[in-house]
């Protein structure tokens, strides 16, 4: 027989599924201070690649143009933000599924120290960002 009471190792299983479950959240949603509101966003996800010349992001970005995407460089670090809605013609509809996440993301880089020209463009539901490296 165990010499572990059942209850006290219940709620220690139950204790560790609802901290792994706010990790799991907490990479998902993040809460960032903006103009000293707090606003749930979330993190879309992302390949960086490196050239010699550039470096390359590509955001998973579905349905979202990028002209609406902002992209800036602040104190060394890349930050991506912006906003996915559905679309004005869906808003009434009636929702069966909704697995793309919607509303407030953003998604920062830290990104080595250099000068740096940013573009977009889309491509396959990805906005690309490229930055070119000044010398």
């Amino acid at each position: 027989m165990s010499t572990k009471n059942p209850v006290n190792w219940m709620l220690s299983e139950a204790i560790d599924s609802l901290a792994r479950a706010e990790r799991l959240h907490q990479q998902f949603f993040s809460l960032q201070s903006r103009a000293g509101m707090r606003e749930p966003s979330w993190e879309p996800p992302i390949d960086v690649l490196e050239t010699d010349s550039e470096f390359l992001i590509l955001v998973a970005l579905p349905g979202v143009d990028p002209e609406e995407v902002e992209a800036i460089i602040d104190d060394g670090t890349l930050v991506i933000s912006g906003r996915r809605v559905l679309p004005a013609e869906l808003r009434d509809a009636r929702i069966h599924r909704l697995e793309l996440p919607q509303g407030r993301f953003e998604r920062r880089i830290a990104l080595p120290p250099g000068r740096y020209a940013v573009s977009r463009f889309a491509t396959n539901g990805c906005i690309g960002l490229r930055l070119s490296k000044s010398v």
